[in-house]
């Protein structure tokens, strides 16, 4: 077992496959940072490979719910706090990221798709030592936040693909109907875009 270990997501919301990533990490290291990407408008950019990551209705979440989601979701999985920090991670401006977090940490990947290859090469070139915990096809990936965004949009069931403690987080807070207006306007201005 390592000593410090690294994961990254925007977590927008956060839901079970990016916990399976959270737990697949944390069995491998004693202290783990969790990075959320996007942190603010500021450490937000486009990419290439994922045009939508720097839209609004992609990013509904401010970093202190998304904080406050991943402290819930790892209490009710009985990660112990003091094993575990959470912090911002600003992928799309490398340039501070290790402004952040830890240089000598081994930083944790799952592969999936040309997003997640640029951020492996984004991190390669910043010299960070990368453990690539999975690789999977886009079918193979399974739950996307995208996909619960736009079921809470569509009044879709989707509180199964979330750990409880988020469901009752976003409910809560009523960040389920900031989700749906969101999603909404993007839905009608992308049909508006077709006419």
């Amino acid at each position: 077992m390592i000593d410090i270990g690294v994961v990254h997501g925007r977590f927008q919301p956060l839901h079970l496959k990016h916990m399976e990533y959270i737990l697949a990490a944390k069995m491998r290291c004693r202290k783990l940072y969790i990075g959320i990407t996007n942190p603010d408008n500021l450490h937000t950019r486009e990419s290439v490979h994922d045009i939508r990551r720097s839209e609004r209705s992609a990013n509904p979440l401010t970093y202190f719910e998304r904080y406050e989601m991943i402290r819930g979701a790892m209490a009710e999985f009985r990660v112990p706090e003091s094993e575990y920090d959470i912090l911002p991670f600003p992928i799309s401006c490398p340039e501070y990221i290790l402004q952040y977090v830890p240089k000598d940490a081994v930083y944790f990947m799952g592969l999936c798709d040309e997003w997640d290859e640029e951020k492996y090469k984004i991190l390669k070139d910043l010299g960070l030592n990368i453990e690539v915990l999975w690789r999977k096809t886009l079918a193979e990936k399974g739950v996307t936040a995208s996909w619960i965004r736009s079921c809470i949009a569509t009044d879709q069931e989707w509180t199964h693909l979330v750990p409880k403690s988020v469901s009752a987080y976003l409910t809560s807070h009523e960040l389920d109907k900031r989700i749906k207006r969101l999603e909404q306007m993007r839905m009608a201005e992308k049909d508006a875009s077709l006419l």
